[in-house]
């Protein structure tokens, strides 16, 4: 059933990973979605393999000005914005007593401060489309934002005081957003993924790295961290890409319409940090 025929969608970080599988399953619902990633290659090959209601826009939107770009792109390609998801992100763990201002702050970027601008730039098509619904007395069209927050930013974990805090945030934003933006039907929630089993949560030892302005960045967590994760899950394991993929996909859904300024726990179960 295409429950999502007609509306246009855009996810950051959607390349691979959580992000991929949210794309597919909002296509495969009707959607048209705009597929991002640091990686032109890997968005322009999500893209084609999605068909013909997908396309690719390549660029890290911690950047300065590519939200407003990102945006202006998917508007352009389907002349309409219903559903945003912040969904991009990384980690890059490190202890507190060791860890630099430059290694914090680019967790606050990712996490925080590139969601806020990529719903700044949403505004006008989806705020001020709402305003202009109402005004001309049409009835209410829901949209939905859907940030990808974690565990982490609701317990904390060692070793990610950066990334717990940049989580937080989106917490944060999530709320007070909720508090503007829902007398125009627009619906605005997060959800917080346990362990999901991603690249950033591969053992360290065959974990990959990504490139950062310049910099190599290490993905991944220490084995012990992996075990101790499994053993605190009722459920036995961590999530697939699919299965995160799902809850996204409910807030992203008519099902959703009166769920708002909620933090969705989608953890199998577990209730403490990976670190804890």
């Amino acid at each position: 059933m295409a429950v999502l025929e007609g509306r246009a969608a855009l996810i950051t970080g959607s390349g691979r990973g959580i992000g991929r599988a949210t794309a597919e399953l909002l296509v495969e619902h009707g959607a048209s979605v705009l597929v991002n990633d640091l990686d032109a290659g890997v968005a322009e090959q999500a893209a084609s393999e999605l068909g013909e209601r997908a396309v690719a826009f390549a660029g890290n939107v911690a950047e300065p000005g590519v939200a407003d770009t990102l945006v202006a792109r998917a508007v352009e390609a389907f002349g309409r914005l219903d559903i945003v998801v912040n969904n991009a992100g990384y980690t890059w763990d490190g202890v507190i007593h060791r860890m630099s201002d430059e290694q914090f702050q680019a967790m606050l970027d990712i996490h925080a401060v590139a969601p806020f601008r990529v719903i700044r730039a949403a505004a006008p098509h989806m705020r001020d489309a709402a305003k202009a619904e109402r005004e001309r007395g049409e009835e209410p069209i829901f949209r939905k934002i859907v940030n990808v927050t974690s565990i982490s930013g609701l317990m904390g974990n060692a070793g990610q005081a950066n990334y717990a805090t940049g989580k937080a945030g989106l917490i944060g934003l999530t709320k007070a957003l909720a508090k503007e933006w829902g007398s125009f039907s627009i619906n605005v929630n997060a959800v917080a993924f346990g362990f999901v089993q991603t690249r950033l949560t591969a053992a360290r030892e065959d974990s990959e790295t990504i490139e950062i302005e310049g910099r190599e960045i290490q993905l991944g967590i220490p084995a012990q961290f992996r075990e101790l994760a499994a053993s605190t899950i009722p459920l036995g394991r961590g999530a697939t890409p699919q299965e995160a993929a799902g809850a996204i996909f409910f807030l992203c859904s008519p099902w959703s319409n009166f769920v708002h300024g909620q933090v969705l726990n989608v953890t199998g179960g577990q209730i403490a940090g990976m670190g804890s």
